[in-house]
């Protein structure tokens, strides 16, 4: 009995019918981000570990597949301390750490601000389970060299019309900023070597609730009732500017500008303000964002402002922000119907048929832009045609011996 053969945990083959789904899906997101001037890059599949591994990940880096240098020795492993130390290249964990040495790497040779799009596969050691995979699709755009508000807007205007033609107009966005949350945290008392603590637990808002957050923050000594509570008065003051809570008798509300600039402005997409939203990446200096559903239980992309990172591979300051849809669970969302007069025509062969003038049939009708399949004809016709449908197939016909593609009676699969 033949054992079964299965491709690496956290990683999964692509049936056509399902690749050509994930494509569809692809070439509207794609189409999109073009329409609003953004610009398609490629970079390797794999970088420098020391680049992999500078800090910049955040906890995606412990996720990274490393690649052993080669030629290495028994004695080599034998004295390494770690295993990163046999590694010199790595799979990319994420497509911002490659995008900040791409452009360090060809500054010379781009615009000012360049608008880049970057849609490809990366790779993380997860712990496989439903919806977290090994390898997966990330749909990246990135503005560099924009150090404004209007670079934020241009990348919300862009998300959002991709999300509505792709069918998903509830999608909405929530957004914060990053020099909201430490104006808080200081406000609320946390001393700043807590800061970074703090909003790892405050992140788990959506998962612990609030009483969670709150017993989590006491175990680090911080005041959480405090700092939930400034929170909440940051967002009662972003609706109401006028009416500064009690909470926050002496915030510097200034902060609150960048957000407000941006919940004014029609970006074709809902923009909701959310104080407690942290993103997990430690490098992000200013507006922060998540793409939300109001049936999922997850977020569905997200991003924000990095103005630190390519300075440290281009040797000097360059702003830039960014934000990812999340495609593999946006595959599941949407049912995108072929294209129209998309057809494809099966020709089912009699035995009899040369296998040259069958392909003589087949050249003829692609020249006249048919796509075109050949198949041998079997007895069950009836379980053919449904599996040639199944596949993808819209159209078919018998070709017999001394049949040419102008005789053929090519007929839709019902």
């Amino acid at each position: 009995m033949a054992t079964q053969v299965h491709p690496p945990r956290g990683m999964r083959d692509f049936l056509p019918v399902d690749k050509r789904a994930r494509e569809r899906v692809l070439r509207v997101i794609r189409d999109a981000y073009e329409h609003h001037g953004f610009e398609e890059i490629e970079t390797p599949v794999v970088e420098d570990a020391a680049r992999l591994h500078a800090g910049l990940g955040g906890d995606n880096e412990k996720l990274a597949f490393a690649v052993m240098r080669r030629g290495l020795t028994v004695d080599d492993l034998r004295a390494a301390e770690s295993p990163l130390e046999l590694a010199d290249l790595g799979l990319r964990f994420d497509l911002t750490v490659p995008l900040a040495r791409f452009i360090a790497t060809h500054r010379a040779s781009l615009p000012p601000v360049f608008r880049a799009i970057q849609i490809a596969p990366v790779w993380r050691a997860e712990r496989p389970q439903r919806g977290r995979y090994r390898q997966f699709m990330q749909c990246d755009i990135d503005i560099a060299g924009e150090p404004g508000i209007a670079a934020e807007l241009e990348l919300l205007a862009a998300t959002g019309d991709a999300l509505t033609r792709l069918g998903i107009p509830d999608a909405f966005i929530r957004i914060n900023d990053r020099r909201i949350l430490f104006a808080a945290l200081a406000h609320a008392g946390v001393p700043a070597e807590q800061h970074d603590g703090a909003l790892i637990t405050v992140d788990k808002l959506d998962k612990i609730g609030a009483g969670g957050v709150t017993a989590e923050l006491a175990e680090r000594g911080v005041d959480g009732e405090r700092l939930l509570a400034t929170l909440e008065a940051i967002r009662a003051l972003a609706a109401q500017p006028e009416a500064r809570p009690e909470a926050l008798e002496g915030f510097d509300a200034s902060v609150l500008e960048p957000v407000r600039e941006l919940l004014a402005a029609e970006v074709g997409i809902r923009l909701e303000f959310d104080p407690t939203l942290v993103r997990g990446m430690g490098y992000y200096t200013g507006p922060i964002f998540e793409i939300a559903h109001p049936e999922l239980p997850f977020s569905i992309g997200g991003g924000g402002r990095y103005d630190g990172m390519i300075g440290r591979f281009l040797g000097q300051e360059l702003p830039a922000v960014g934000i990812s849809l999340g495609f593999e669970r946006l595959v599941d969302l949407v049912e995108l119907p072929a294209a129209a007069g998309a057809e494809t025509v099966a020709l089912l062969l009699d035995k009899a048929v040369p296998a040259a003038d069958a392909l003589a049939v087949k050249r003829a009708l692609v020249a006249a832009g048919q796509t075109v399949r050949m198949q041998r004809r079997t007895k069950n016709v009836t379980g053919l045609l449904e599996q040639l449908a199944a596949s993808g197939a819209t159209h078919f016909a018998f070709v017999r011996p001394g049949d040419t593609a102008p005789t053929l009676d090519i007929k839709p699969i019902s």
